[in-house]
Protein backbone atom coordinates (compact mmCIF):
# COMPACT_ATOMS: atom_id res chain seq x y z
CA UNK A 1 0.00 0.00 0.00
CA UNK A 2 2.84 2.39 0.88
CA UNK A 3 4.57 1.57 -2.40
CA UNK A 4 1.38 2.33 -4.35
CA UNK A 5 1.03 5.71 -2.61
CA UNK A 6 4.69 6.52 -3.29
CA UNK A 7 4.27 5.67 -6.99
CA UNK A 8 1.15 7.83 -7.25
CA UNK A 9 2.95 10.73 -5.55
CA UNK A 10 5.97 10.32 -7.85
CA UNK A 11 3.70 10.30 -10.93
CA UNK A 12 2.02 13.48 -9.70
CA UNK A 13 5.41 15.14 -9.20
CA UNK A 14 6.45 14.16 -12.72
CA UNK A 15 3.27 15.68 -14.13
CA UNK A 16 3.87 18.90 -12.21
CA UNK A 17 7.46 19.17 -13.43
CA UNK A 18 6.45 18.67 -17.07
CA UNK A 19 4.12 21.67 -16.98
CA UNK A 20 5.36 24.73 -18.86
CA UNK A 21 5.99 27.75 -16.65
CA UNK A 22 7.22 31.29 -17.13
CA UNK A 23 10.40 32.70 -15.56
CA UNK A 24 8.63 33.17 -12.21
CA UNK A 25 7.39 29.56 -12.14
CA UNK A 26 3.77 30.45 -12.91
CA UNK A 27 2.09 27.85 -15.16
CA UNK A 28 1.43 29.07 -18.70
CA UNK A 29 -1.78 27.01 -18.92
CA UNK A 30 -4.41 26.44 -16.24
CA UNK A 31 -3.67 23.48 -14.00
CA UNK A 32 -7.34 22.79 -13.23
CA UNK A 33 -10.74 24.15 -14.16
CA UNK A 34 -13.89 24.81 -12.23
CA UNK A 35 -15.87 23.04 -14.95
CA UNK A 36 -13.74 19.91 -14.48
CA UNK A 37 -14.11 20.10 -10.70
CA UNK A 38 -17.89 20.57 -10.73
CA UNK A 39 -18.46 17.97 -13.47
CA UNK A 40 -18.25 15.19 -10.87
CA UNK A 41 -21.36 16.52 -9.08
CA UNK A 42 -24.88 15.51 -10.16
CA UNK A 43 -26.45 17.73 -12.78
CA UNK A 44 -29.82 19.16 -11.65
CA UNK A 45 -32.42 20.21 -14.17
CA UNK A 46 -34.71 23.22 -13.78
CA UNK A 47 -38.36 22.63 -14.55
CA UNK A 48 -39.94 24.90 -17.18
CA UNK A 49 -42.05 26.48 -14.41
CA UNK A 50 -38.92 27.32 -12.35
CA UNK A 51 -37.21 28.64 -15.47
CA UNK A 52 -40.22 30.89 -16.14
CA UNK A 53 -40.36 32.00 -12.48
CA UNK A 54 -36.65 32.96 -12.42
CA UNK A 55 -37.15 35.14 -15.48
CA UNK A 56 -40.18 36.80 -13.89
CA UNK A 57 -38.18 37.52 -10.72
CA UNK A 58 -35.44 39.03 -12.86
CA UNK A 59 -37.95 41.12 -14.82
CA UNK A 60 -36.77 39.42 -18.01
CA UNK A 61 -38.72 37.91 -20.85
CA UNK A 62 -37.87 34.20 -21.10
CA UNK A 63 -37.11 32.74 -24.52
CA UNK A 64 -39.82 30.54 -26.03
CA UNK A 65 -39.61 26.90 -25.05
CA UNK A 66 -38.10 24.70 -27.76
CA UNK A 67 -35.92 27.42 -29.30
CA UNK A 68 -32.11 27.16 -29.36
CA UNK A 69 -31.92 30.27 -27.16
CA UNK A 70 -34.13 28.54 -24.56
CA UNK A 71 -31.92 25.42 -24.59
CA UNK A 72 -28.70 27.44 -24.22
CA UNK A 73 -30.08 29.62 -21.41
CA UNK A 74 -31.54 26.62 -19.57
CA UNK A 75 -28.26 24.71 -19.85
CA UNK A 76 -26.33 27.71 -18.46
CA UNK A 77 -28.77 28.04 -15.55
CA UNK A 78 -28.52 24.30 -14.86
CA UNK A 79 -24.73 24.65 -14.66
CA UNK A 80 -25.07 27.59 -12.24
CA UNK A 81 -27.43 25.55 -10.05
CA UNK A 82 -24.91 22.69 -10.11
CA UNK A 83 -22.17 25.09 -8.99
CA UNK A 84 -24.33 26.42 -6.15
CA UNK A 85 -25.19 22.89 -5.03
CA UNK A 86 -21.49 21.93 -5.10
CA UNK A 87 -20.63 24.96 -2.96
CA UNK A 88 -23.36 23.97 -0.49
CA UNK A 89 -21.64 20.60 -0.02
CA UNK A 90 -18.40 22.20 1.19
CA UNK A 91 -17.90 21.74 4.93
CA UNK A 92 -17.22 25.16 6.41
CA UNK A 93 -17.61 24.27 10.08
CA UNK A 94 -14.85 25.84 12.11
CA UNK A 95 -12.87 23.70 14.53
CA UNK A 96 -13.89 24.16 18.14
CA UNK A 97 -10.34 24.64 19.39
CA UNK A 98 -8.93 28.14 19.72
CA UNK A 99 -6.07 27.66 17.31
CA UNK A 100 -4.79 30.61 15.33
CA UNK A 101 -5.18 30.29 11.54
CA UNK A 102 -2.09 30.15 9.33
CA UNK A 103 -2.68 33.65 7.97
CA UNK A 104 -2.14 35.31 11.32
CA UNK A 105 -0.34 38.62 11.54
CA UNK A 106 0.55 38.48 15.20
CA UNK A 107 2.50 35.72 16.88
CA UNK A 108 0.53 33.52 19.25
CA UNK A 109 0.11 35.18 22.63
CA UNK A 110 0.73 38.65 21.24
CA UNK A 111 -1.78 41.23 20.20
CA UNK A 112 -2.28 44.85 19.35
CA UNK A 113 -1.00 46.99 22.23
CA UNK A 114 -4.07 48.89 23.37
CA UNK A 115 -2.51 50.47 26.46
CA UNK A 116 -0.02 52.74 24.68
CA UNK A 117 -0.96 56.37 24.41
CA UNK A 118 -1.36 57.63 20.85
CA UNK A 119 1.34 59.83 19.37
CA UNK A 120 0.29 63.35 20.40
CA UNK A 121 3.14 65.44 19.02
CA UNK A 122 1.93 67.42 16.02
CA UNK A 123 4.41 68.46 13.40
CA UNK A 124 3.78 72.07 12.46
CA UNK A 125 5.46 75.06 10.93
CA UNK A 126 9.03 74.80 9.68
CA UNK A 127 9.34 71.20 10.93
CA UNK A 128 7.18 70.20 7.96
CA UNK A 129 9.89 71.45 5.57
CA UNK A 130 11.99 68.41 6.49
CA UNK A 131 9.48 66.22 4.64
CA UNK A 132 9.51 68.27 1.42
CA UNK A 133 11.53 67.00 -1.52
CA UNK A 134 12.81 70.51 -2.40
CA UNK A 135 13.17 73.64 -0.29
CA UNK A 136 15.03 76.94 -0.64
CA UNK A 137 15.71 79.36 2.20
CA UNK A 138 12.94 77.96 4.39
CA UNK A 139 10.34 77.81 1.59
CA UNK A 140 8.85 74.99 -0.45
CA UNK A 141 10.04 74.83 -4.06
CA UNK A 142 7.37 73.97 -6.61
CA UNK A 143 8.42 73.68 -10.23
CA UNK A 144 6.04 74.92 -12.91
CA UNK A 145 6.15 75.25 -16.67
CA UNK A 146 5.06 78.88 -16.59
CA UNK A 147 7.53 81.73 -16.78
CA UNK A 148 6.90 85.11 -15.15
Amino acid sequence: MIMLTARRTFRTLLQIRQMETDACGIPLKPTWSLRQLVSSYPSPSLSPATFQHLHELSALLPPREGTPEYDITKKELDELVRLVEAVKLVNVDRPTDSSIPDGRVWAEGTGIPLTKEPFDEKIQGTKLLHYASRTLEGMYVVETDRER
